[in-house]
C-alpha cells in the first residue's frame, strides 16, 4: 500500500515547529564545533539499508509463532510492506529475498513492481538448512559439506538457481549461510568437513558474475552445538581468500560468543577489503534476532565508528558493504519492529560520523586515554536524532514513522485486506 503523502505531511505538520527548533538548536552545536550538519544530513539521506523479505511476518521461537494478522503471504505483498516501509523511514530502498521462499515467477514483473516503490533488489539468500517439499535429498546432516557428493552437488546447484534468479532481479550479490555442522563429537572429521566445504563454495563461485560478490556468513553454534563448519569470521576469511577477489565475510551482530569483540572484527576484515556485508540485529545472551539497539546500543556505535573510518581510510578497496536487517520480530508487529530499527541504525550512523577522527588519532598517538573516552562520549551522548528527523523530512518520509503508522491505523487496514489468518511464506 502507498500512503499518501496529504496524510503523511499533515501528521509531520504536528511536529513540525517543536522539530523545525529542535533540529536549528542541534546545527548551530554543531556548527559551533566545526561540523557540516548539511554534509552529514546528506550522508544520512544516501544510507540505505535492506529489508529482507521473510522479515515481514511474525518470527517464532523454538516452541510457538504467534501470527499479528495481515502478514504478506505473497512476494508482491512483501514488496508493497518493504515499500511503505521506505515510504516512511526513506532508509529501506532495497530487499533482499531468500530463495526459495520467495521465488518470483515473473521477475520482470516483479522488478518492475519493487521499482514502482522505489526500491532495488540486495544480495539473494540461498537456504541449505532446510528441506523443501519435493526435494530428493535431505540436508539433516549437511548440504555443501556432506559426505554424499549427491547431496552436496544438489546444495551447489541450489546456489546456482539462486544466482540465475538474482541476475534476473538486478541483484549483485549472493549470501551463503551454511548451517552445516555437527551435534556430537566424532561426528565429523572436522578437516574433511571444511575440505568438502570449500570445493563446494569454489564450485558455486564460479558461477559468479563479475559485477557480483560471494557474501559467507559464519556463525559460532546453532543448529548444530558441537562445531559448525564456519564458526567464525577466521574461516569465513579463509574460505573467502581462497576463493578469490569477489568472496567476501559477512558479519551478523548476533553470530557471535558472549562478549566478543565485534568492533575489532570489522575493523580487521574491513582493513583487508574483505568486509562484504553486515546483517542488524540485538542480542542478550546470543542470536536472539531482537530489535536492532534494543540491548547494546553503545556497542553499534563503536561498531559504526569502525565502519565511518573504514570507509574513509580505505587502502584495500573494500567494496560498498550490503547492508541488513536480520531480525526475528516475535511480539512486536514486524512493521513497527523494523521502523525502530531502521531508526537505531541511522542514529548510531549519525553518532558515528561526529567523531572527530583525527582528534582522536591525535590523542591515541599521546595515549591520551582519558580525551579518547571523552571524544567518543561527546558523539555518543549527543542528540542526533533531530538529524535523522531531518534526513526523513527532506526526502519526504514521516519525522515519526511508528506515530503515523499507527495514527493511520495501517495494521488494521492490512488485515483487513489479508485476514487476521494470513502468514507470511518462509519461516
Amino acid at each position: 500500500m502507498i500512503i499518501p503523502a496529504s496524510n503523511i505531511g499533515e501528521l509531520n505538520d504536528l511536529h513540525q515547529q517543536n522539530h523545525t527548533i529542535q533540529y536549528a538548536n542541534l546545527k548551530n552545536d554543531l556548527e559551533l564545533k566545526g561540523i557540516d550538519p548539511e554534509a552529514l544530513v546528506k550522508q544520512l539521506i544516501d544510507y540505505q539499508v535492506a529489508i529482507p523479505s521473510w522479515a515481514l511476518g511474525a518470527g517464532g521461537t523454538r516452541f510457538a509463532r504467534f501470527s499479528i494478522g495481515g502478514e504478506p503471504s505473497t512476494l508482491e505483498e512483501k514488496i508493497k510492506d518493504v515499500g511503505l516501509l521506505h515510504q516512511l523511514t526513506q532508509s529501506a530502498g532495497s530487499i533482499s529475498l531468500h530463495i526459495p521462499w520467495d521465488i518470483p515467477e515473473d521477475p520482470l514483473a516483479t522488478k518492475e513492481l519493487a521499482s514502482s516503490y522505489f526500491l532495488a533488489f540486495d544480495a539473494v539468500n540461498s537456504n541449505t538448512f532446510q528441506d523443501q517439499s519435493g526435494q530428493r535429498h535431505s540436508y539433516k546432516f549437511g548440504s555443501l559439506c556432506h559426505q554424499n557428493p549427491t547431496v552436496r552437488e544438489q546444495a551447489i546447484n541450489h546456489n546456482i538457481e539462486v544466482i540465475e534468479i538474482g541476475k534476473k532481479l538486478g541483484s549483485q550479490a549472493l549470501t551463503v549461510w551454511l548451517a552445516d555442522g555437527s551435534s556430537f563429537p566424532g561426528q565429523h572429521n572436522f578437516r574433511k568437513a571444511l575440505d568438502r566445504t570449500a570445493k563446494s563454495l569454489q564450485s558455486i563461485y564460479q558461477y559468479i558474475p563479475e559485477d557480483w560478490a560471494m557474501l559467507i556468513e559464519y556463525k559460532p553454534y546453532e543448529p548444530y552445538f558441537y562445531s559448525m563448519v564456519i564458526p567464525d569470521w577466521g574461516t569465513s576469511l579463509l574460505l573467502a581468500n581462497q576463493l578469490g577477489d569477489q568472496a567476501y565475510t559477512l558479519v551478523d551482530l548476533g553470530h557471535h560468543l558472549p562478549n566478543t569483540n565485534i568492533e575489532q572484527i570489522v575493523a580487521t576484515l574491513h582493513s583487508q577489503g574483505k568486509l562484504g556485508g553486515f546483517h542488524f540485529n540485538d542480542s542478550k545472551y546470543s542470536d536472539d534476532d531482537l530489535s536492532v539497539g534494543s540491548i547494546k546500543p553503545y556497542q553499534l556505535f563503536l561498531i559504526f565508528n569502525e565502519l565511518v573510518f573504514g570507509i574513509d581510510h580505505n587502502p584495500q578497496n573494500n567494496p560498498d558493504i550490503a547492508w541488513m536487517i536480520d531480525a526475528s520480530h516475535n511480539l512486536k508487529d514486524p512493521l513497527e519492529d523494523l521502523m525502530q530499527s531502521l531508526d537505531q541504525i541511522m542514529i548510531a550512523y549519525a553518532k558515528a560520523l561526529l567523531v572527530n577522527q583525527s582528534t582522536l588519532a591525535e590523542a591515541q598517538a599521546l595515549n591520551d586515554i582519558t580525551f579518547c573516552q571523552f571524544i567518543l562520549n561527546e558523539a555518543y551522548q549527543t542528540d542526533v536524532r533531530p538529524l535523522v528527523r531531518e534526513s526523513r523530512l527532506r526526502n519526504g518520509g514521516a519525522l515519526y514513522p511508528v506515530e503515523v503508522y499507527r495514527k493511520l491505523g495501517v495494521r488494521d487496514q492490512l488485515i483487513k485486506e489479508r485476514g487476521k489468518e494470513s502468514k507470511a511464506s518462509g519461516l
